[in-house]
């Protein structure tokens, strides 16, 4: 599998986050996001390419602009992955405050 494609490693590179997070609201032109970034344009349209082959992304042409909205579907899978991680720490904090609460209670 080619890496780019591969969620997880698209989203470890902070500034490809950063550009999801921008588009979280609405969707944007490759200039509007690289207005962003203290980074030359063609290093954001390297982010945008990425982020759309592995499907975090969507392109949509309205007229001559080509903006960029976020894949919500793509994203309820990283979220899928994450969930289980979620309900253990949960867990545990849950049997920290248990454990606090008799603690206070025996003082």
């Amino acid at each position: 599998m080619n890496l780019r494609r591969d969620v997880f490693q698209a989203i470890a590179d902070p500034t490809r986050r950063a550009i999801l997070l921008l588009l979280a609201s609405q969707a944007m032109t490759a200039g509007a996001i690289a207005a962003n970034f203290d980074t030359a344009r063609p290093t954001v349209s390297k982010h945008l390419q990425i982020l759309t082959e592995c499907e975090l992304l969507q392109q949509q042409q309205n007229g001559r602009e080509i903006y960029y909205q976020l894949n919500a579907l793509k994203m309820k899978e990283v979220d899928d992955f994450i969930e289980p991680f979620r309900q253990m720490w949960d867990d545990r904090f849950n049997k920290l405050e248990a454990i606090m609460k008799n603690y206070k209670t025996e003082k």
